[in-house]
């Protein structure tokens, strides 16, 4: 007889005398947590297999439907959590790694929430966005270290090559197979109309959205899944992923049950076979062989395209930046330990990597002390969550913004957390063509430019309320932040003074 150890996380609350028994909750839920018995014509529920992802409760056309967090606890016990001693049950039970997606429940420091941001009243009056210029354009790549003049005196105004944006935010890597396509279309809908870059991730990119390239980053992972010639002219910039800050040192994995039909002639690999990324490139495992690749990639594209390379949060972040500023890349996008994935280990989700928080700061100034700042440009990624974290990431000294998680929120995404079972009955994280459709992408990209739209207001409001009226002059303006409930070690890396100083 096989116990089960675990009571079920979420009870499905069901109001007889609402339900009629129209069977749309058991239509809706991919997860099979809904029934019906027709011997007594009424809605039967298997807790068991609820995630809550709340389609049910959003579709039940009489509302007759909750969702609850079960009452079922374990005995308190300080040293055994009851979800410490519930993945030790399920690994008893299965044998496997523990897997996780959309980044760390875990209650860790949330830095962005400890820094308030300072305003100006009278000796630096503030500025009215709504009747005064604001500059939200930012272009990322390399910057000259001085004015330089021609011979005839006039400027030399010619740069490298450079990514332009109306504001300091993009969407960050997520890969065609580990979301839908339409999933993918509204990102790239989105990103430009609103003139703003997404991002492939490592599953290369579907022929339908080549022509969506001018707002465009590719990726190439150490997997090279999708990676040809006409993959990276496609793009306006190449990222390099060494590594991401859900699983930093770990490489990718799709589920052989996501690689069907299009996925897999995108990435160019046999239907039904695990895409798994190896942890390293095995062509880098130093900064010259890095450079190799930078410089490689930039021969390919003719020198026309600026090159991302993309590393996790790690304790010794800042001398792998100063490596990397020199080895050709034109941007370094740092990913926090609490960036979200599709997949991850949970062991691995909880335990590495850092805040990108201390990593940003921690860079920027690194980079600062070495006078090659303006070698590269800095994006930050790893749970951007709001305007006001854009602002003080940028203050911090970040160049621009990856989300990803936020812009699946405004997809519908409910972060139930079961991304790689691809049963997503939201139509994001699936391949199933009968959830993929519950996604329209017009109304998925009319959502996020809704919620970027609004982030762009919000950022206006703040920087003026600053008094600032560029994002250039508030990147790396920690004078304008401060500190709160934060050690003195805490304050000196971020490079802040405490509130009230």
């Amino acid at each position: 007889m096989n116990v089960e150890f675990i009571y079920p996380e979420f009870e499905i609350i069901r109001n007889e005398s609402r339900c009629i028994s129209c069977r749309v909750c058991e239509q809706q839920c991919a997860n099979e947590a809904h029934g019906y018995d027709e011997t007594q014509n009424r809605m039967t529920c298997d807790d068991s297999k609820c995630v809550n992802c709340q389609r049910c409760v959003s579709l039940c056309p009489t509302r007759a439907l909750k969702i609850v967090k079960s009452g079922c606890t374990l005995r308190e016990n300080a040293n055994w959590p009851t979800e410490t001693i519930k993945e030790i049950y399920k690994q008893a039970n299965s044998g496997g790694v523990l897997l996780s997606s959309m980044g760390s429940p875990k209650p860790l420091p949330v830095y962005w929430d400890k820094i308030l941001i300072n305003a100006s009243q009278v000796t630096n009056p503030s500025i009215d966005p709504l009747r005064e210029p604001m500059e939200t354009r930012v272009y990322l790549g390399k910057k000259p270290p001085r004015i330089t003049r021609a011979k005839d005196g006039t400027l030399d105004c010619r740069l490298p090559p450079q990514l332009k944006l109306s504001m300091p935010v993009m969407f960050s890597a997520m890969s065609y197979g580990s979301i839908s396509y339409n999933a993918h279309q509204s990102l790239a809908l989105a990103a430009e109309k609103l003139g703003i870059l997404y991002n492939t991730g490592e599953g290369g990119l579907h022929e339908d959205f080549y022509r969506y390239g001018k707002h465009t980053v590719v990726q190439v992972a150490s997997g090279r899944f999708g990676v040809h010639e006409d993959y990276l002219q496609a793009g306006a910039a190449i990222e390099i992923k060494m590594g991401q800050g859900a699983k930093p040192g770990i490489g990718g994995h799709l589920p052989g049950t996501k690689i069907v039909g299009d996925v897999s002639r995108t990435r160019m690999i046999p239907e039904g076979s695990d895409a798994i990324s190896p942890a390293p490139h095995h062509d880098i495992y130093s900064i010259e062989d890095l450079r190799q690749l930078v410089f490689s990639l930039k021969e390919a594209t003719e020198y026309q395209k600026p090159v991302i390379v993309k590393v996790a949060a790690v304790h010794n972040i800042a001398a792998i930046a100063s490596g990397i500023a020199r080895s050709g890349a034109d941007i370094i996008a740092i990913d926090g330990f609490r960036g979200g994935t599709g997949a991850a280990p949970t062991r691995i989700r909880d335990h590495v990597g850092i805040p990108i928080e201390l990593a940003l700061s921690a860079v920027d100034q690194r980079l600062r002390d070495e006078g090659i700042r303006n070698n590269v440009s800095l994006v930050a990624g790893g749970s951007i969550r709001t305007a006001a974290d854009v602002v003080k990431a940028i203050a911090l000294g970040a160049d621009a913004c990856y989300v990803a998680t936020a812009a699946l929120l405004a997809l519908g995404c409910h972060l139930c957390r079961t991304c790689q079972s691809g049963k997503c009955n939201w139509g994001i994280a699936t391949q199933r063509p009968q959830l993929v459709k519950r996604l329209d992408p017009k109304l998925g990209s009319k959502r996020l430019i809704n919620l970027m739209s609004a982030w762009k207001h919000e950022i206006k409001e703040l920087m003026g309320g600053m008094g600032i009226n560029s994002i250039e002059a508030l990147r790396g303006n920690r004078l304008m932040l401060r500190g709160i409930g934060l050690t003195a070690k805490e304050l000196e890396i971020l490079g802040i003074s405490h509130a009230g100083e």
